[in-house]
């Protein structure tokens, strides 16, 4: 039987389960509602491929994310002008056969944002808004991965400062340019939006609600 997912027409994220941290998600009617519609969703065969032809299908087993060529951006509204950064990620993922039975844990360390600005950086990192003293990481687990009219897509748990939040995101797979005399790698790009008050309650001068983010993993077997 296949998957039935709400689809969001303009946002094409989706849910599954139930939400879990304090802020209303997705299917809470809380502020990331519209109406949506349910779609099948189209379970994948160990003889479906998802590269493109030609390419060699991925050897099952555990891949490793390179942290040095890993990371995820984020961009958010604040004051009339918008707020860029980064983390670097680490985290381990299970390729399975088929991959919807796939597995990703992902961790990204608060105390490592970046955006340009040492001033800005140690705001972020702070007890107002990331908090990395008490909430060393950002982590993330996948439930679910499936592919649907419009691509690969995942559903999982992201945990902020101790609360998990399900969270939706669309990714693209394909294969990596490979190292002189190195192993085969797979390039991950994915993009997800998250609740600013997920980071922050404070009263911020025209911060959005809205943190767009997109990550870019580079994997490699972890043998």
């Amino acid at each position: 039987m296949p998957y039935l997912v709400g689809m969001n027409k303009s946002t094409t994220c989706f849910s599954k389960g139930r939400h879990t941290g304090g802020t209303p998600g997705p299917r809470d009617g809380g502020w990331l509602t519209r109406q949506v519609e349910e779609i099948p969703v189209t379970a994948t065969t160990p003889a479906h491929r998802f590269l493109p032809a030609g390419r060699p299908r991925l050897t099952a087993g555990y891949w490793r994310v390179d942290p040095v060529r890993s990371q995820a951006s984020f961009a958010a509204r604040a004051a009339g002008r918008t707020v860029a950064g980064r983390l670097p990620l680490a985290g381990r993922v299970l390729m399975a056969d088929p991959i919807e039975e796939s597995t990703v844990l992902l961790a990204a360390r608060t105390s490592a944002v970046s955006t340009g600005s040492p001033w800005l950086d140690r705001l972020l990192a702070g007890p107002g808004f990331l908090d990395a003293g008490a909430f060393p990481e950002i982590s993330f687990r996948s439930e679910l991965l499936a592919w649907v009219p419009a691509g690969w897509r995942a559903v999982g748990r992201l945990q902020i400062k101790g609360i998990e939040h399900e969270l939706a995101s669309r990714f693209d797979l394909r294969l990596d340019d490979p190292q002189p005399s190195g192993p085969p790698r797979l390039k991950v790009a994915s993009s997800l939006v998250i609740d600013s008050q997920w980071v922050t309650r404070q009263r911020i001068p025209a911060l959005g609600r809205r943190i767009v983010m997109t990550c870019s993993l580079s994997l490699e077997p972890d043998m």
